[in-house]
């Protein structure tokens, strides 16, 4: 097991494949996910994604499961639905804890023919419903800032969320990102605390950093995508940023986990705690055929 202090990590070595890459190659990828566990079964969202030149990421699936590890399929939604050129990472979350609660599918969009991202959700009174749900503008972005990759937490009547955002107003550099953080008491209507996590010029993390997974609210630990370099987009490995002094997160000073394979990415991590006290992780790895399997671990 793979350890920093007293947290356990995802690991690629004892990982199960959840979801395998639709084909092989690069740009074949499945992954992108998140996930909870409600009454005892497991719910994953993931992206299915294809090559730039045939398609990117067309549809996003809605799964359930008893054990963590197999996976039915229960509803898709295309990317066409919302005039979107692509998808990339979806959150799901229950509206409350009561037995009435509502499901909301939150989903990042590319705005075609733009390096434009805007986030969008889905809300039906059950999972299988979502694609026909209510659909509501939750982050529109701007003509400054792309938003995707949410990360969201509910927390009794206190929703949190973690935002990727990519800068817009200078040619050529849109894939550098920073993230923010959010409140909510509803989840979508968000006050904005600002960045809390950005690269560090030199650092493995310099072109960006992403939260992926929150391990702890009080004080804030997270799990994060970071990468060097501008040809490293799409090949993030994952690292830890605990809260500073400051609220700011400091993130590590290496990746902690990085897959053996092809170009090593490991990416979008998910954790989901266990009622033992363990953590079900569920991450997106690169192969050696340059595929991506969507994978799950315990830690």
């Amino acid at each position: 097991m793979h350890i920093v202090s007293d947290l356990a990590l995802p690991q690629f070595e004892s990982a199960d494949v959840v979801v395998k890459a639709p084909e092989t190659g690069p740009g074949n990828w499945s992954g992108a996910a998140s996930a909870l566990l409600v009454d005892g079964t497991f719910w994953l969202v993931y992206r299915v994604r294809r090559p730039l030149g045939s398609g990117r990421g067309v549809s996003v699936v809605i799964a359930r499961s008893d054990d963590g590890v197999v996976f039915q399929r229960v509803a898709e939604v295309h990317r066409d639905q919302f005039d979107a050129a692509s998808f990339e990472r979806p959150v799901l979350v229950t509206t409350s804890d009561e037995a009435d609660a509502r499901w909301r599918l939150y989903l990042s969009c590319a705005t075609p023919d733009s390096k434009h991202w805007w986030i969008e959700a889905l809300e039906a009174d059950r999972p299988e419903s979502l694609p026909s749900g209510d659909r509501i503008l939750v982050f529109p972005g701007s003509a400054a800032v792309a938003v995707k990759d949410p990360v969201i937490v509910r927390r009794e009547s206190r929703w949190h969320a973690w935002v990727c955002r990519h800068p817009l107003t200078e040619r050529g550099q849109e894939d550098r990102m920073s993230t923010a953080y959010l409140t909510s008491r509803d989840g979508l209507s968000w006050t904005d605390h600002g960045e809390v996590l950005r690269g560090r010029p030199g650092k493995w993390d310099a072109r960006g950093a992403r939260v992926t997974t929150v391990l702890s609210l009080d004080p804030m630990v997270v799990l994060y995508d970071g990468r060097a370099t501008a040809s490293a987009n799409w090949f993030e490995r994952t690292g830890i940023a605990r809260e500073g002094v400051d609220g700011a997160l400091v993130g590590s000073a290496e990746p902690v986990v990085v897959s053996p394979e092809g170009t090593g990415a490991f990416r979008y991590a998910s954790a989901v705690p266990l009622p033992n006290g363990r953590t079900r992780f569920y991450f997106e790895a690169a192969r050696a055929d340059g595929s991506h399997d969507l994978m799950t671990s315990i830690g």
